[in-house]
């Protein structure tokens, strides 16, 4: 007997066809709306400590992160079926995992607002830049539309989410942005764009932003 987590299909198949496509347009519009969905994780900075009554919620969090793992476990050693997983993860850990790994390291161990910036861009311009390359846009609006997109949300993340001076905000923004559209096309069997997109920018943004700009962490 299969061990799967989906209805064979049914509910992708319906959505692509919703949009005059087939199940493959279904799973990729659900895997790009999950994608998104991923920045619900900036709730952690609104949750107070005992939120949760039954331990801290840095611990839920860690709980939830572990659930994530272990369904990737069962996908691999029991032959769990999952949705939305691609023909090239099949035998290779799976980027919601990567991604999972990525967000949890941006709340716990890097400030408010780096962690708010580098989360809002993945999880919203990694799908957006999955798209364009998908209908062949030109070079530069597969670069420029996920750069300036990047930018936007990376600003809005460090400046109104963390508060931090609008002016040095843009000119760390400006910095990530790139930043972040060039290691989303890097990936390999232990490197994926999700965790690269995430890590990297966050790196960069608290070298610059807390030792060097002084920006409170």
């Amino acid at each position: 007997m299969t061990l799967r987590l989906h209805r064979k299909g049914r509910f992708r198949a319906w959505l692509g066809g919703r949009f005059g496509g087939d199940a493959d347009l279904g799973d990729r519009i659900w895997r790009r709306v999950l994608h998104g969905l991923c920045a619900i994780v900036l709730l952690y900075y609104l949750l107070p400590e005992n939120f949760f009554l039954i331990a801290p919620k840095w611990v839920i969090l860690l709980a939830a992160l572990a659930a994530v793992l272990f369904l990737e476990v069962l996908r691999h050693a029991a032959g769990l079926e999952l949705p939305t997983i691609r023909a090239y993860e099949q035998r290779r850990i799976a980027s919601f995992a990567f991604f999972a790994v990525a967000l949890v390291i941006a709340v716990l161990l890097f400030p408010m607002p780096v962690g708010a910036a580098v989360v809002l861009g993945t999880a919203l311009v990694d799908p957006l830049a999955g798209e364009l390359r998908t209908y062949r846009a030109r070079p530069t609006v597969q670069w420029g539309a996920p750069i300036a997109a990047y930018f936007a949300l990376a600003w809005v993340g460090l400046a109104v989410v963390g508060r931090w001076p609008a002016i040095p905000s843009v000119a760390l923004a400006l910095i990530a942005a790139p930043v972040a559209i060039v290691v989303e096309r890097r990936m390999g069997t232990w490197l994926d764009d999700d965790l690269l997109m995430t890590l990297v920018p966050a790196l960069l943004l608290l070298g610059l932003g807390v030792y060097a700009l002084h920006l409170p962490a």
